[in-house]
């Protein structure tokens, strides 16, 4: 018992020598402007299975804060990505706004947004900050993504078949709360919105 309490404290001690090192680079990865930094380390409660946060919920307050971050400084916040991969937790903000993000602006998003974070530390584990603008391949997710490329050409992947083809391409002419409308050629197609898994801007090389 006394052995097992020493290898907590030990435990405890190097995780708050951990957090006072925060690593800050910068990437420019597939055309997006990236500001990286290495926030929060994991509790001793969470490393021992304690508390477990609803992720529904944590994605509800992360894009809250992101918002209120992104309005402050002028930015429109495009999307929030909380993901695990290759062992490691990312925290993805994307941002935008009409003249352009650049690596400056992620810059004052991270710095901005990484105070609250720090502040209200509404994740348990440890994971990256990413702040990045949208890539030309990200996904078009909601009706503020497909009112922005109006008249624009896309690329519709589906769950199934339609017409015996789980992917169009085609000008996006407009859409409502259950379809998508399409023009192939000179002929318009509408598109269930319940049966499209992805919608990507369709890109020209």
């Amino acid at each position: 018992m006394v052995v097992y309490k020493i290898c907590l404290k030990v435990i405890r001690l190097a995780y708050l020598a951990f957090d006072l090192m925060l690593k800050i680079c910068y990437n420019c990865l597939d055309n997006k402007k990236v500001y990286l930094a290495r926030v929060g380390f994991p509790t001793l409660d969470f490393l021992m299975g304690g508390v477990i946060v609803n992720k529904k919920e944590l994605m509800k307050k992360l894009v809250k804060m992101c918002d209120e971050s992104a309005r402050s400084l002028d930015y429109e916040l495009e999307d929030v990505e909380y993901v695990k991969e290759s062992g490691s937790y990312y925290l993805r903000v994307y941002i935008d706004k009409k003249a352009g993000i650049t690596l400056d602006d992620c810059q004052s998003m991270s710095e901005l947004l990484g105070e609250k974070l720090d502040k209200e530390d509404p994740i348990e584990n440890a994971y990256y900050l990413e702040v990045s603008s949208p890539g030309l391949d990200r996904p078009l997710k909601n009706d503020r993504d497909l009112k922005r490329n109006l008249g624009k050409d896309i690329e519709i992947s589906l769950y199934k078949p339609l017409e015996n083809k789980k992917k169009f391409e085609g000008n996006l002419k407009f859409f409502t709360e259950d379809k998508i409308v399409i023009k192939i050629n000179d002929d318009e197609m509408e598109i269930p919105r319940d049966a499209i898994s992805v919608i990507k801007l369709a890109l020209k090389f």
